[in-house]
């Protein structure tokens, strides 16, 4: 027998065996209608989730069976509200994916660990959709081996204990974390096949039944983002499509990495955007590269926290639901557990070696303008103890290593683009047509009003940034020193390419001697809504920070610690920037949507500040340019320079910008080494010689 032959047998043999183990595993499931608990309460949440994962078995048949062929939009709308109503916020009072009903259900042990065990459970819809019957059958396992240690221990007259289901999630958790690592990792960097870039391929676009084959929610954002750009002539679609893909292209020729060594990009995007995602894999294979979409569930085992998401996705059913589970991995989270985590980072990557090594990175279309979102506190929701906050921060950058060893950040690229969601408001086609434009801009004229600040900027020993009105914003930022001003800068000229739209020249500032108080008064980070942030720091490095988001001081530093410095005791400014996009500025305004920018647009609507990595993370050896030849010497501060020696001290694997509006910026100047000053912008407007053009959007 051939290699390729036992190979073949090995995956027939074990899918058989599978099968087998998933017809028990719901065999097994039916039974338990004739079975009860003598404690009422733990009975109906037993059977409710039984019932719950009937309902996703019978959707699997129906899929399996070419039902969407044969029914209604109305009908397949109707079974997308049934497998998520239950979590929509109306309902979530007495949900057992809400930790205070659970808790209050059967105590805080128990209701954390079987709301977690809901949560885990739900993840099964993804896996459902996209045929994945190994997760469908280890997590139904998972629900049956905690139900019967219930059962087994309620026979005696008795409950289990806590530590006994806590150990049999842990050992799921750990068991089969590189079976999922792997998959995951397949699914980005592996272009043989995969899920989602099928239907965007294949489905009838014009037959909105297409939407519900993802398994995602499905709410009229989607259904009226995808009538819309069903709307738009193909000569449309492609200009949009074609900005993306030429930002992607563009990146990787900028900074003179070969894309010609690349096979595969990854595709990001939020379902209803399928039109444009369809002519973006063609550009992209017209330029050698195969496109991979990830289409993932949400796990209490993720180690990046279950308020975000990835790849690609629809709706959020209820976001307080993602919030209040973000730390349920504290109940698992142990140095053993880390370690089994990282171990099967790195069995991925050995694995997926050679396919990770033509992985040219992510293409990113985001959205923005859905209903704003600033969560509760739940007392309730699962914590993370400060031993814990070390372990995760401390596995993030070990992960990031690991990743980073099979896909070489100095050898890929990504790009990045957004639109606006029907969400925005009744002006949603205006809003987007004006979202193109501003994607759109002549960037050649951007570029060169671009590079008289850059030349001001580079006269300067440091720049001081001042707020107005209520803005207390005080910051003093250092530049690295120029030897050679002929040859080199310290800011990029970002133009329309991998960070689209045009509109900002950034650096990675010195650190020592950088200080002051950044002050915001509202500002929307990852979808999260801060109140009166405000964020001081010592050489670089922030000391302390707050906002008015809660009632008391210390509910608002746990959640900027959560949010912002993901549980690092501080974080170092990665980037300093001034953003030019006055255009995208006065379009927010007209339309009332700043507070719905995404920070990609948003961060080009005034200067702003990054906590976290600098911009040129683990490519700080690669040279690069802007546009007049001038070499970037700034790619390090003094954290980022431990790469060198202590790598695991030289990376947080975060990056957050925060931007201050032009409406709350009274002054940034440029400030030589003799104290004299060249100013750039003075209230709001930009003052510098050759920048009046970026006040005339402000002035129609």
């Amino acid at each position: 027998m051939s290699n390729s032959e036992e190979l073949i047998y090995e995956f027939e043999s074990g899918n058989e065996v599978l099968k087998e183990r998933y017809a028990l595993a719901v065999e097994r499931l039916g039974s338990i209608e004739e079975e009860h608990l003598s404690d009422e309460k733990y009975d109906i949440y037993f059977h409710f989730v039984k019932d719950f994962i009937l309902m996703l078995t019978e959707t699997y048949d129906f899929i399996k069976n070419g039902g969407f062929d044969s029914v209604s939009i109305e009908e397949l709308a109707e079974l997308n509200r049934k497998l998520y109503e239950d979590i929509l916020p109306s309902n979530y009072d007495k949900s057992y994916g809400n930790p205070t009903f659970a808790c209050e259900e059967f105590g805080d042990d128990f209701g954390h660990l079987l709301s977690a065990l809901y949560f885990e459970v739900r993840g099964l819809i993804t896996n459902v959709f996209k045929n994945e019957l190994f997760e469908l059958t280890v997590t139904i396992e998972l629900f049956l081996e905690v139900y019967g240690a219930f059962l087994s221990a309620d026979q005696n007259g008795a409950k289990p204990s806590y530590e006994e289901i806590r150990k049999i999630m842990y050992w799921f958790g750990s068991d089969y974390a590189e079976q999922f690592r792997e998959n995951g990792f397949a699914e980005m960097v592996v272009s043989d096949k995969n899920f989602v870039r099928d239907i965007v391929l294949e489905a009838d676009l014009t037959d909105l039944r297409y939407l519900y084959r993802f398994g995602e929610y499905i709410t009229d954002n989607e259904l009226k983002t995808a009538q819309h750009l069903n709307s738009l002539s193909q000569e449309e679609i492609d200009k949009l499509a074609t900005t993306f893909t030429e930002g992607y292209r563009i990146g990787f020729e900028i900074t003179g990495k070969d894309i010609s060594i690349k096979k595969t990009a990854s595709l990001h995007y939020n379902i209803g955007f399928e039109r444009m995602v369809r002519k973006a894999i063609d550009n992209l294979e017209k330029i050698g590269l195969k496109s991979t979409i990830q289409l993932f569930p949400m796990s209490i085992y993720g180690m990046g926290g279950s308020a975000s998401r990835g790849g690609t996705y629809g709706a959020i059913p209820n976001k307080q639901f993602n919030y209040d589970h973000k730390e349920d991995v504290a109940l698992f989270l142990d140095n053993s557990f880390v370690t089994r985590k990282l171990e099967a980072a790195r069995a991925a990557g050995e694995k997926y070696k050679k396919e990770a090594k033509l992985f040219g990175g992510p293409a990113v279309i985001e959205v923005f303008g859905e209903v704003p979102f600033s969560p509760k506190t739940n007392e309730k929701a699962v914590k993370l103890s400060p031993a814990q906050q070390k372990m995760l921060s401390e596995f993030r950058i070990q992960n990031s290593l690991i990743v980073n060893d099979y896909i070489i950040n100095k050898e890929r690229s990504f790009t990045i683009i957004s639109f606006p969601v029907p969400d925005i408001g009744e002006k949603f086609n205006d809003i987007f047509n004006e979202t193109v434009r501003i994607n759109t801009l002549d960037y050649k004229l951007y570029q060169g009003i671009q590079q008289k600040i850059i030349d001001a900027l580079d006269e300067a020993e440091y720049v001081i940034v001042k707020g107005m009105g209520d803005n207390h914003t005080k910051m003093k930022v250092m530049l690295h020193e120029l030897k050679d001003k002929a040859h080199e800068t310290n800011f990029e000229n970002c133009v329309a390419d991998v960070n689209i739209p045009v509109g900002e020249v950034f650096t990675s500032p010195v650190l020592t001697g950088t200080e002051g108080t950044l002050h915001v008064t509202g500002v929307y980070l990852e979808g999260l809504f801060f109140k009166n942030l405000e964020i001081k720091f010592k050489d670089g490095c922030i000391t302390d920070y707050s906002c008015s988001n809660f009632d008391t001081e210390e509910e608002g530093k746990k959640y900027i610690s959560d949010n912002i410095l993901f549980n690092h005791k501080t974080l170092p400014i990665g980037e300093f920037a001034i953003g030019t996009n006055t255009t995208a500025y006065v379009v927010a305004r007209k339309y009332g949507i700043a507070d719905k920018l995404p920070i990609l647009i948003a961060e080009k609507t005034g200067p702003h500040f990054a906590v976290g990595d600098t911009c040129y993370s683990y490519e700080e050896d690669t040279v690069t340019y802007n546009p007049d030849g001038k070499s970037i010497i700034a790619r390090d501060n003094e954290i980022s320079i431990k790469r060198k020696t202590e790598p695991d001290k030289a990376y947080f694997s975060c990056h957050t910008d925060i931007t201050i509006p032009y409406d709350e910026l009274g002054e940034i100047k440029a400030v030589r080494h003799d104290g004299s000053s060249i100013t750039i912008i003075e209230k709001g407007r930009f003052v510098l010689e050759g920048t009046e053009e970026l006040n005339k959007p402000m002035d129609e």
